[in-house]
């Protein structure tokens, strides 16, 4: 075992450990405090990329690609339970991703949170968060997951609600949590069932890992209900990575997430949080797609996954169409973007969904952050009716938020999300099953770029509508970087905030060229094969017709942008929207999220709320009265306990005791030790006998 592979598990320890030690520092301690969790995430880098290094070694020899180091936990009974951590090439690059876009991130936001009062414990929350995530990638026991899993959950309560202060961010992280706590529970009772099935958690151990061939053998083959253990423990697993990723109708949490901080939006939509629900698919990918026979049809689970991301992918581009808030457009794009990803995972594989989520940490990540240098720059405001005209102001956010933009929309050949994206549809449109995956995926694709459209017109094209917000309108109190720029006027925001944008958007437009049909790097290395450059592979089946269908879409979106927002610029933050004016029915639809949270609010919820009242009765009158009358029965049981006992049994026991004592007081006169009382006593009893025998003889 390598040192890289025995050290593995610094890479999640050293956040974790940067958290702590801020939890106990001082709050003034800012600069201590950034040093630690921006260290930290370097240092987890630099190894992280050592760990790539060795990954590349081993695929460049065809050596053995998955690398374990298992430890014993603690005993129960003659049971060990085992915990580990694992280096294989999807680990190796979902490391290299998150602690490079963490970094980029935690460096982004010492300049995004420079004027909050509660800049140390930002950065300790933000630590924690990092080091969950990477806790979930490395480990190689469901178990050890499932604890960085809850530890992820936890964080992402705290940064949502960091401004507690305002009710909407503490309410959106108590949805956040408990929603999903949801889809938590369901992936508990699977890993409970995979237990009972496989007798392990761990992922590999040398062949008897519940992923690995034997045990894969046995989930598929003991069907005893008409499902197999197989399909049965990963609709459940799939549950709780539809909750963490936002997936229809686990949806609800995320765009409310939009609340805490600009960098904590860019953290949990890119590069970790909703990620880690996709990366659990393709980490338990080979349960997902385990069948019996030499069947080529996909697995019921894998099928589930499919449509899942097909429907997510088209709600959430749909709802982004008519959003007015410049985070929440992204949040939906973000489900939207899951959708995908989920889809890829049902009908290409591995390596198909895994490279559009790495493609889109950072496209998606730049527009965040890009989005928090615009609010930044407009004194907290988030209305994109308010804005206008930025590209002015603030020329460097607007020329790397277009390339964020371009990379979401697909735009063709020179940004990476539109090869990530082409691998899903190409995938999707030679799927088994069903073509209408391929259409609803292709509609999306036209959608996201009308959106993203949409948004840059209303917020850098045009006349300026800003008007400078006050500190009472912003979404936190203790948000003080809110104070309108000297001028009064939108402004570019410092270097520490453009600089990462900057790093950014030339990933957003290089990383593409690991995955296209030429050279599929991305997909070799993930097989463990060497990949080589083709210019026929172009020439593929539906390669060339899917690449021209999907410009096509990227186009005819852009150009419907353009006809509805660009063509005849916003006026004015009252002007209504363009859509609004033309079918304002389905606009006022899509504007409330398809009333999904309003569905919720008066079934289930409202459902929840009776059943509350029920128990409160239940609890007050039923219960209760039942307890009353129990303790009422004991209390009685007691008083006639207590009169039997005073009453019968003490005064037969006192006048028995009275009684011997007595007798006793007579004895004791009998024996007082004096020879005269003797013999007075032996004279008076054969004076007696005498009488007795005298009469006797008499008669």
């Amino acid at each position: 075992m390598t040192w890289i592979v025995q050290n593995l598990w610094l890479v999640p320890t050293l956040p974790m450990l940067a958290a702590g030690i801020i939890a106990l520092t001082r709050q003034r301690n800012r600069l201590l405090a950034a040093s630690l969790a921006i260290g930290s995430m370097a240092l987890s880098l630099i190894l992280s990329i050592c760990a790539f290094v060795h990954m590349l070694g081993l695929g460049n020899r065809g050596d053995h690609a998955v690398l374990t180091a298992n430890f014993r936990w603690f005993q129960f009974g003659n049971e060990w339970l085992r915990l580990g951590w694992m280096l294989d090439p999807l680990t190796s690059l979902m490391l290299l991703m998150v602690t490079f876009v963490g970094l980029l991130i935690f460096i982004y936001s010492v300049g995004y949170m420079a004027h909050d009062e509660n800049f140390a414990r930002f950065f300790c929350f933000l630590a924690l968060f990092a080091g969950a995530m990477l806790g979930v990638v490395i480990a190689n026991s469901l178990l050890l997951l499932f604890m960085c899993w809850e530890i992820v959950g936890l964080t992402s309560y705290l940064l949502i609600g960091f401004w507690y202060g305002n009710p909407r961010a503490a309410a959106a992280a108590k949805k956040a949590f408990i929603v999903t706590r949801i889809g938590d529970l369901a992936f508990l009772l699977g890993m409970v069932w995979l237990y009972a099935q496989t007798d392990t958690l761990l992922f590999y151990d040398g062949g008897a890992g519940c992923l690995e061939h034997s045990a894969l053998i046995h989930l598929v083959a003991s069907t005893t209900t008409g499902l197999a253990p197989s399909t049965g423990i990963a609709l459940l697993i799939f549950c709780g990575a539809a909750g963490k990723s936002g997936q229809v109708p686990l949806h609800v949490w995320l765009p409310d997430a939009m609340e805490g901080p600009t960098p904590v939006s860019a953290l949990i939509h890119a590069a970790t949080m909703v990620a880690a629900g996709v990366f659990l698919i393709a980490r338990i990918y080979p349960l997902m797609s385990a069948h019996t026979g030499a069947s080529i049809t996909p697995t019921i689970a894998l099928q589930v996954v499919t449509w899942v991301g097909a429907i997510t992918a088209v709600f959430g581009a749909l709802i982004a169409v008519a959003q007015f808030d410049i985070k929440r457009i992204l949040a939906y794009s973000t489900i939207s973007q899951l959708g995908y990803m989920m889809m890829g995972l049902g009908v290409g594989g591995v390596a198909v969904g895994m490279f559009h989520l790495i493609t889109h940490a950072f496209f998606k990540s730049l527009l965040f952050l890009g989005a928090g240098s615009v609010i930044h720059g407009c004194s907290g405001e988030q209305d994109i009716r308010r804005m206008g005209g930025l590209r002015k102001f603030m020329p460097i956010t607007f020329v790397v938020y277009a390339v964020g933009m371009l990379a979401l929309c697909g735009f063709p050949l020179f940004f990476s999300g539109f090869w990530s994206k082409d691998e899903i549809l190409r995938a999707a449109h030679t799927w088994s099953v069903s073509r209408t995956p391929f259409y609803m995926a292709a509609f999306g694709a036209l959608l996201t770029a009308f959106y993203m459209t949409r948004q840059v017109y209303y917020v850098f094209a045009g006349s300026s509508r800003f008007a400078a917000a006050s500190h009472d309108s912003l979404h936190a109190p203790t948000f003080q970087d809110a104070t309108p720029h000297a001028s009064g006027l939108p402004h570019e925001s410092p270097a520490i905030m453009t600089i990462p944008l900057v790093v950014l958007a030339v990933l957003a437009m290089l990383l593409g060229l690991i995955g296209t049909p030429a050279w599929p790097w991305f997909e070799s290395f993930l097989d463990n094969q060497p990949a080589a450059v083709s210019l026929a592979a172009f020439l593929g089946p539906g390669i060339l017709p899917v690449m021209l269908s999907s410009s096509l879409l990227v186009f005819l979106g852009l150009k419907l942008g353009w006809w509805f927002y660009g063509r005849k610029p916003v006026e004015s933050a009252e002007s209504p929207d363009a859509l609004s004016e033309l079918q304002p029915q389905i606009y006022a639809v899509l504007a409330h999220a398809f009333y999904v949270d309003a569905l919720y609010g008066s079934t289930i919820l409202r459902l929840n709320d009776w059943w509350s009242r029920v128990c409160d009765w239940l609890d007050r009158r039923v219960w209760n009265g039942a307890v009353q009358t129990l303790s009422y029965l004991v209390l009685r049981v007691a008083w006639l306990d207590n009169f039997f006992d005073i009453y019968v049994v003490n005064t037969g026991f006192d006048e028995g005791c009275s009684g011997v004592s007595r007798g006793g007081q007579i004895l004791a006169r009998l024996q007082g030790g004096r020879i005269q009382t003797y013999l007075r006593i032996v004279g008076c009893v054969l004076i007696a006998l005498v009488i007795f025998l005298l009469w006797g003889a008499k008669v």
